[in-house]
C-alpha cells in the first residue's frame, strides 16, 4: 500500500493521539518513533544530513519549547547536541581508544547504538526512569565504587536533577583518575537560576523553560563542575568546522563541548 502525503499526515495525527493514551514508557516511545519517521517521509531531499545515522532530508523536524527549527532527525532522533558530540568523538578518536568502561547517563538510542562500533568499550547505561538501561538509579546516589569508569557521557541531564552539586560529586567519584567526562547542559543566562519551591510543571515550564527542569543554567555552571573537582575545558570544536558543514549538519554554531577530567591529586 502506498501512503500519500495527506494520509501520512492523518496517520501521524492519529498516532500522536494514541501516544497520550498509552500507559507504558516503551509504548509511548515506540509510537513517537513511528510518528517521527512518518513525518520524515514528507521531508525527502538532500539539504541536511545527520552524521549519527547518515540519513538526508530537505530539513530536520522542529523540536523544543519554544520549537527550534531544523533540530530533530526524523530517523534516529538525534538533536543538534547529539550530532555535534558524534562528530566530536569521530574527530577525537584518542578519547575512546583508551576507554574500557563508559558510564552513559540517560542514553540516547542512536549514540548507544553507535558506541557499539567500538567493541573494546563496555557501556554501562543508567537512568532513573528509562526502560532498557542496565541499571536504574538516581544520579545523586550512584551504586558504583569509586574510580569505576574511564569515561562518562551525560547530556542535558543535570538540569533535571534536584541536587546537581551532589550529582556532579558522584560523577567525579566514580570516574577514574585520568578519565574524562562530557557533561552537557543548556546554558541560557549569566548566572544559574533555581528555586526548589517551584514544584508545579506549569511553573517550571514558565520559569525554567521545560516542565521537568528544575533550573536554568548560567555561565557559572563551569564553576560548579570545578568545585566538584573536575578540570574543565570548554572545547569550541564547532568553530573548527567549515560553515558549510555546520549548515549541512544543522549544528548550533556557538555550542561548546564541556570536557571534564579527573586529574591526579596534588600531594602537599
Amino acid at each position: 500500500m502506498i501512503i500519500v502525503p495527506q494520509n501520512r499526515k492523518a496517520i501521524t495525527t492519529a498516532i500522536q493521539r494514541m501516544v497520550k493514551t498509552r500507559t507504558t514508557v516503551a509504548q509511548r516511545q515506540q509510537l513517537r518513533l513511528v510518528a517521527r519517521r512518518l513525518k520524515g517521509s514528507l521531508l525527502g531531499g538532500n539539504q541536511v544530513e545527520c552524521p549519527c545515522c547518515g540519513r538526508c532530508y530537505r530539513r530536520f523536524l522542529n523540536f523544543g519549547q519554544p520549537p527550534r527549527r531544523n533540530a530533530l532527525c526524523p530517523h534516529c532522533g538525534a538533536l543538534e547536541r547529539h550530532r555535534l558530540l558524534w562528530l566530536y568523538l569521530q574527530q577525537r578518536p584518542a578519547l575512546l581508544q583508551q576507554v574500557r568502561y563508559l558510564l552513559h547517563v540517560a542514553p540516547e538510542p542512536i549514540l548507544r547504538a553507535n558506541l557499539r562500533r567500538f567493541p573494546h568499550v563496555i557501556s554501562i547505561t543508567v537512568d532513573l526512569d528509562q526502560a532498557g538501561v542496565r541499571t536504574r538509579c538516581d544520579l545523586q546516589h550512584l551504586p558504583f565504587a569509586a574510580n569505576s569508569f574511564d569515561a562518562i557521557l551525560c547530556l542535558h541531564v543535570l538540569e533535571h536533577v534536584p541536587d546537581d552539586r551532589q550529582a556532579m560529586q558522584e560523577l567525579y567519584r566514580v570516574l577514574k583518575v585520568g578519565g574524562w567526562a562530557i557533561l552537557q547542559v543548556p546554558i541560557h543566562r549569566q548566572t544559574t537560576f533555581e528555586d526548589p519551591c517551584v514544584q508545579s510543571p506549569a511553573e517550571r515550564l514558565r520559569l525554567f523553560g521545560q516542565a521537568d527542569h528544575v533550573r536554568v543554567y548560567g555561565m557559572d555552571y563551569y564553576e560548579r563542575l570545578e568545585q566538584a573537582g573536575f578540570a574543565v575545558t570548554r572545547d569550541a570544536f564547532v568553530h573548527t568546522l567549515p560553515p558549510a558543514q555546520i549548515q549541512r549538519y544543522a549544528l548550533m554554531p556557538d555550542e561548546t563541548i564541556t570536557l571534564c577530567r579527573k586529574q591526579c591529586p596534588v600531594l602537599t
